[in-house]
């Protein structure tokens, strides 16, 4: 009887080596091997249970009980990624989980602070980042500059950035005090420094961003620097949040 195969970008992101996409780029970079040779291709399928998988030379194993997803309060300064030998400090040096290898889901810029999901789970961070699922992230955001209620208003119908113009955002709570403004701002993308480019795009400068919301998930009143396991509640939201955009992906409703 032939053993279940599966694609094997998805077994290293199931494995907790990266999410998705990033074992994705690990196969084109050549450093994954499974049975010895050397894997560049997207799409190869490989059978979890009986191929050997390596990357960069250690043995992938198996996923040890159910997946961890932990909530993070990032302090500004610490870079986020697994590993940088470029970087001061990594997200990493915050969380100790002896025995399991988690990595962030998304970015959060070195200098922005706040809510940071990590996981050991491949589907859910790939669910969680991938554009076609548009999952909510809400940011309070300080910024000095001529920004009026005009440029906030901007933000709400879309702002023309080099790599192309962003969704409409949801911002409330504005406040404008000379050339002091804050407000909240909710997306459903990722680019890059999005919302510093967005903010210095209208004229502004950010000089401080914190994201509290990702998914429906609240940072409450976790300290800076501290992190905690999700709540089996919290964890069913999260993935409910994330279906739910799947599933209402491509209809078309009244506007």
């Amino acid at each position: 009887m032939k053993m279940a195969e599966e694609r094997l970008q998805k077994v290293l992101a199931a494995r907790g080596v990266a999410s998705r996409r990033g074992s994705e780029e690990l196969i084109a970079k050549g450093r994954v091997r499974v049975n010895g040779e050397v894997v560049k291709e997207m799409g190869v399928k490989v059978d979890p249970d009986r191929d050997m998988i390596e990357v960069d030379g250690v043995v992938v194993g198996k996923v040890k009980g159910d997946p961890v997803v932990v909530i993070l309060n990032k302090p500004a300064g610490y870079t986020t990624t697994v590993s940088d030998p470029h970087a001061e400090h990594t997200v990493m040096e915050l969380v100790d989980l002896e025995g399991r290898r988690i990595y962030p889901v998304g970015r959060l810029d070195r200098e922005s602070r706040g809510l940071l999901l990590l996981t050991d789970d491949g589907d859910l961070a790939y669910m969680l980042t991938h554009p076609s699922h548009g999952v909510e992230k809400s940011y309070r955001v300080w910024a000095r500059g001529k920004m009026g209620q005009r440029e906030i208003e901007r933000m709400t119908t879309g702002v023309e950035l080099e790599d192309g113009t962003t969704a409409p955002a949801k911002v409330v709570d504005v406040r404008i005090e000379g050339q002091k403004v804050r407000f909240d701002i909710t997306i459903k993308e990722g680019k890059k420094r999005q919302i510093r480019r967005m903010v210095q795009a209208l004229g502004g400068h950010v000089h401080d961003l914190y994201r509290f919301s990702f998914g429906g998930i609240e940072i409450g009143e976790l300290p800076e620097g501290g992190w905690r396991h999700l709540s089996r509640r919290e964890l069913q939201r999260l993935r409910g949040e994330a279906a739910k955009v799947k599933t209402n992906k491509g209809r078309r409703g009244p506007r």
